[in-house]
Formats: C-alpha cells, structure tokens, sequence
C-alpha cells in the first residue's frame, strides 16, 4: 500500500531586516547638527568615538567657532586628533589656530607633526617662531614637518631660515628643506612678492642645491621670466 506524502514543512517566517545601522553609528542626525549640539557631542564622555569623529568633520564644515574649545581637546587624543584637526582647520575664527599653536607645546610624535601640517596648511606666520625651533632640532622627522610648513607659509622670514638649514644640511633632510624653499618661492610669487620669490629661485640654482630642486628653481625662473602675465 503506497504511504501517504508526508506534508511541506510550514514556511518560515522573515526575518526583519535591519533598518540601518545602531544608533552610535548612525550619521544623519549630526549631519545637520548646529553647533550647541556637535559641542555637546564632542563634549560628553560616554559618545563612541564614531559619534564624536563625525561631529568635528561637521564642525569645520560649519565653521563653528563654538566648538573650538571641545576639538582643541581631542588634538591629544590618539584616535580623534586627525578628525580634531580636520574640525579646527576651516575654522576661520582667529581661536581656532590659537587652539593650534597652543598645542605646539603639549604634543609629541605623530599628533605634533599632525598640528604642525595644520598651521603650515593654514600658513600662520604667527607660527613661524616655534617651526624655526623644530626646524633646527634634533628631531628629524618634526624637522621635515616644520620645513614644509615654513615653506607653506611662503614669506621672507621663511626663505631665509630654509636656506640657512638647507646650507648646513645633507641626503634626504636636505632635499626635503630644498623642496619647502621651491614651495616658499611660488608663495610668494602668488601673493605679489614676485622680486623676493625670484631671488629665491636664483639662490636655489646654486651647485650647493640637490639636483632636482635646482633643475625645478631653473625651470621657475625661465616660466616666470617668459610669463606674459607677469612681465618683468
């Protein structure tokens, strides 16, 4: 006798999907966040991490002079410095790169070197005593930094400490300031000092420079000389 079928299992139901991601890493809220509310996130011990990354990317994004203090907090803290940096450079308020220089005297390593690219990004001349320090120390690495950052700067005063360094320095250090007096050049030539960035460009075309930076000073001069837009 044949058996009877034995019946389909019942369906299972769906499970639900998730409806996005949980709460401390959701983004949209602090996207459109006004100030008060990204300082009180940047403030408050218990946010995640994620929560406080993204409230320093929306307070440089608004500019938000308010919430200088909180992100002048996290530039020692080993995993929020860069996006406290990234929060304090757009900040156009003469605080924010207070909050920077400050700084200067609180960090070490790599978080040093972080706020030393932030000033030099944002070309603070106010700055330039203590990047001539870091220049002539013995750390070469925050040495390579504060170059870059005197040649971001791009004034007389910069010029002439590179040069001096540049002179007395070797191998890879010294290609590294040499680049920062090209940098230094072009600044200058851009903001109007056209005669000073000229005579920075005939200084680096000196035996003494790396090859390449002298090539590139030679070919800066030839470009500005020839240029029809800034005639001699």
């Amino acid at each position: 006798m044949q058996q009877a079928a034995k019946p389909a299992p019942a369906p299972q139901p769906a499970k639900p999907k998730p409806s996005g991601p949980p709460p401390e890493f959701q983004e949209k809220e602090i996207a459109t966040m006004d100030a008060a509310g990204l300082v009180r996130i940047l403030s408050d011990g218990g946010a995640s991490e994620f929560r406080k990354a993204k409230a320093c990317m929306r307070a440089g994004e608004l500019g938000a002079k308010e919430a200088v203090p909180a992100l002048a907090a996290l530039l020692d803290d080993e995993h929020l410095s860069v996006y406290a940096r990234y929060g304090l450079e757009p900040i156009e308020d003469a605080s924010a790169l207070a909050a920077l220089r400050a700084a200067l005297t609180k960090l070490k390593g790599d978080r040093l070197i972080g706020v030393v690219n932030s000033l030099g990004k944002r070309r603070d001349g106010q700055a330039s005593a203590a990047l001539v320090k870091m220049l002539n120390g013995a750390d070469v690495e925050l040495a390579r930094a504060a170059a870059a950052a005197l040649g971001s700067i791009g004034n007389a005063a910069s010029a002439k400490e590179l040069l001096a360094v540049m002179g007395k320095s070797k191998g890879l250090f010294q290609m590294a300031v040499a680049d920062a007096c090209l940098v230094c050049a072009e600044r200058m030539i851009a903001d109007g000092q056209r005669d000073q960035g000229l005579a920075l460009y005939a200084k680096l075309t000196g035996p003494e420079v790396p090859k390449a930076a002298r090539l590139a000073a030679m070919s800066g001069v030839i470009r500005e000389e020839t240029s029809p837009a800034r005639p001699r």
